[in-house]
């Protein structure tokens, strides 16, 4: 599928749990439904997806995790903070690094509109 439009789909699924459950919950609760609406959506998506750190041909288990990777083109990380910071992009984008994934998105639940508290990231931009 094409990443826009994979992205797109995600987006829209993100802000139905949104809408169901508004701001101020756990980021594992957000994660869970959002599981749930991407089911149902029919989209392949995975979650606490190990990320080990390749050091000078090592394979290191430093205990990272992506969110959600979803059909190994996006990876996405969600937050339930007051704002996003530059941190949680670079976070992002290490992650994206490290999975050889180019696209991500960042998505904080923790605002009154969700369009709000989304950033989209990629690698080749």
């Amino acid at each position: 599928m094409d990443t826009d439009i994979l992205t797109q789909k995600v987006i829209g699924c993100a802000i139905e749990v949104h809408k169901q459950l508004g701001p101020g919950l756990l980021e594992s609760s957000y994660e869970k439904c959002l599981m749930f609406e991407l089911h149902q959506a029919g989209i392949v998506s995975e979650s606490q997806v190990e990320l080990p750190i390749s050091y000078k041909g090592m394979h290191i288990d430093a205990g990272y995790r992506l969110d959600l990777l979803i059909s190994h083109e996006l990876v996405i990380e969600l937050k339930s903070v007051d704002k996003l910071l530059p941190i949680h992009s670079a976070q992002l984008l290490t992650y994206m690094k490290l999975a050889k994934v180019n696209a991500g998105l960042l998505i904080n639940f923790n605002t009154t509109k969700l369009i709000n508290g989304i950033k989209r990231l990629n690698l080749n931009a």
